[in-house]
């Protein structure tokens, strides 16, 4: 039997979790990338070019949304090796909270508000 078997699972968990959500949060990114190509698309097709079209804004939030994702596989990576390091020490090591925590919960606020002001920007036109 591997030695701390619980712990070495429970860490493979947690990265396959975060792998998850990694893909995701790409998937979304893709999601409004092609969304709004939906959208011009069909106000082309019904002649309403001027409020219906392709934004910038879409494609900066899908590629940010990408960019998460893949910083968020190799943080979880990472994290992951580090974990497993720890499980088969023999000292104790310290728990802390990383900054990597607070600044992807920052890039997601970010891109949550900036996708908010944008959809209420198209909403209002």
């Amino acid at each position: 039997m591997i030695k701390r078997f619980t712990d070495h699972s429970a860490n493979e968990r947690t990265y396959l979790a975060w792998i998850r959500t990694a893909i995701a949060i790409m998937a979304f990114g893709f999601l409004i990338e092609k969304f709004d190509l939906f959208v011009s698309y069909i106000g082309k097709a019904m002649g309403n070019e001027d409020i219906l079209h392709r934004s910038i804004e879409a494609e900066v939030v899908g590629l940010g949304l990408f960019i998460v994702g893949i910083l968020l596989i190799i943080t979880a990576t990472v994290r992951f090796f580090m974990n497993r390091q720890a499980i088969d020490a023999e000292e104790e090591v310290p728990f802390g909270i990383r900054k990597t925590n607070y600044l992807f919960s920052g890039l997601i606020i970010l891109l949550a508000l900036f996708l908010l002001f944008y959809m209420a920007h198209k909403l209002v036109l």
